[in-house]
């Protein structure tokens, strides 16, 4: 049956889905909560070690990357076990690119809040 809401109320339903979904992410995934709380962490420095504007968009946009990979990567696992929890090859394929793609999101938080540390701080 389709989902036949439309408007505010449909937007209203979406805020709902998204809120279930942040706090499974919270509830069943330990990585996410590291990321989450690394995040915390580190926002209140992006205007310390920021320049201005771009700087903090760059800073903010590679955590909340980091963030938004690690939610599919839990949605993909999630899917997976659902289907079946016994090994196989696909199964286990879908895992690690997943895994990867978090790993990526890392290093470029790794790399984009190294440069701008270094611009920021490094002798001239």
């Amino acid at each position: 049956m389709a989902n036949s809401a439309r408007g505010l109320e449909r937007l209203v339903r979406a805020f709902g889905y998204s809120m279930k979904g942040f706090a499974a992410g919270w509830r069943h995934e330990e990585a996410f909560r590291q990321e989450v709380l690394l995040s915390l962490a580190l926002l209140p420095l992006t205007f310390w070690i920021g320049r201005g504007p771009l700087d903090y968009l760059l800073l903010v946009t590679s955590l909340a990357l980091l963030l938004i990979t690690e939610l599919f990567n839990s949605a993909i696992e999630a899917l997976t076990d659902r289907v079946g929890v016994e090994h196989h090859e696909l199964s286990g394929r879908a895992k690690d690119l997943a895994s990867a793609a978090v790993f990526l999101a890392l290093v470029l938080v790794a790399l984009v809040w190294a440069t701008i540390a270094w611009l920021r701080f490094a002798p001239a």
